[in-house]
């Protein structure tokens, strides 16, 4: 028997991209309002990096499923730039925390 694979049933790209982007602006917001604190930032780097690398992984794992289902292409787009669109939010993040 033949299981047919159904997009709408993994929300785990959309989990992964909701969960960065709230710990992200929690730590942001923490950074904010300890006005600078080197202790938020000693934080916020290594998760920073762990959230790129992990972003990354669930990229390339939806783009492998983007080319091997094509009757399946528009919700795994819509995943990948839910999934795509912190990197513009945590690069404004980034600015804003290195003028401050």
């Amino acid at each position: 028997m033949k299981t047919i694979h159904n997009p709408s049933e993994e929300k785990q790209s959309t989990e992964l991209a909701i969960g960065t982007f709230i710990i992200s602006t929690l730590l942001f917001m923490s950074y904010i309002i300890s006005n600078g604190s080197p202790i938020v930032l000693v934080i916020a780097w290594p998760f920073a990096l762990a959230g790129i690398v992990v972003n990354l992984i669930m990229f390339f794992h939806l783009m492998e499923k983007f080319i091997h289902l094509p009757h399946q292409r528009k919700d795994i787009g819509i995943k990948i730039l839910i999934l795509l669109s912190n990197i513009p939010i945590i690069y404004l993040y980034y600015l804003i925390v290195m003028k401050f």
